[in-house]
């Protein structure tokens, strides 16, 4: 009889063994008596059956993880996408536009809700020497609702007007990781206090539990989505 080994070992399959077993045991069993006529065999004992290790193989061909396995092991997400429209502004003149354009869309709203909230972030070189100092802070990231994505390239254009009056309205509530960090860099690399910031790691911690919260861990633990980061940057 042939099994197929991608499909699981039925109850017939099972009694097919065993009556293959039990042929195979009454052969042997009548083949000694003819060669020993005056020994007494003994009926063998009954045995719980059980499949031979090979069989249990093909019975379960995924087993569990060990548990140190198991912890090693990562959850792997979908990649959380913005489908939105990213607008990138390297020079002054640009940087000025762009922040006039989120001023101008801002109004309305801050005339219905008395408050907007803008997503917030920057980015800056790091420093792996000793006794060297970390790049100027370079990227400013903000957005203002899912539809738009304003990347600021401030290490060229520096912070314009338009823009340094956005950061510094404490109408508009600017929240992020670690942004009170992120606005002291502000200040100290181009002197412009940032107003109304929101740390979203405390109120992580508040509501899910005490952790160093990242974007990418509170991602995962909120939607089960996977933060990809492409955008480096640049002096």
């Amino acid at each position: 009889m042939e099994w197929n080994v991608d499909e699981p070992l039925t109850e017939q399959d099972l009694q097919a063994i065993d009556a293959a077993f039990q042929a195979a045991t009454s052969s042997f069993r009548k083949k000694k008596q003819r060669r020993t006529p005056d020994a007494v065999i003994s009926d063998p004992p009954m045995a719980v059956r059980r499949l031979p290790s090979s069989l249990l193989a093909l019975q379960h061909p995924n087993p569990l993880l060990s548990p140190c396995q198991a912890a090693n092991e990562r959850t792997r997400y979908p990649a959380l996408k913005f489908r939105g429209r990213i607008v990138y502004s390297r020079t002054a003149t640009e940087v000025e536009k762009a922040a006039e354009e989120l001023l101008k869309n801002l109004e309305a709203e801050k005339r219905e809700s008395g408050q907007v909230v803008l997503g917030f972030d920057i980015e800056w070189r790091p420093s792996f020497r000793r006794g060297v100092s970390p790049g100027k802070a370079a990227i400013m990231q903000i957005c203002a609702d899912t539809s738009h994505c304003h990347v600021m390239h401030i290490f060229h254009s520096g912070i314009t007007q338009s823009l340094q009056f956005l950061l510094e309205d404490p109408i508009i509530l600017k929240v992020g990781l670690g942004i009170a960090s992120d606005a002291g860099k502000v200040f100290k690399d181009h002197n412009v206090s940032i107003k109304a910031v929101e740390d979203l790691s405390y109120l992580a911690n508040q509501k899910l539990g005490p952790k160093k919260w990242s974007l990418a861990s509170l991602t995962e633990m909120l939607i089960s989505k996977e933060v990809i980061f492409l955008v480096c940057c640049e002096n």
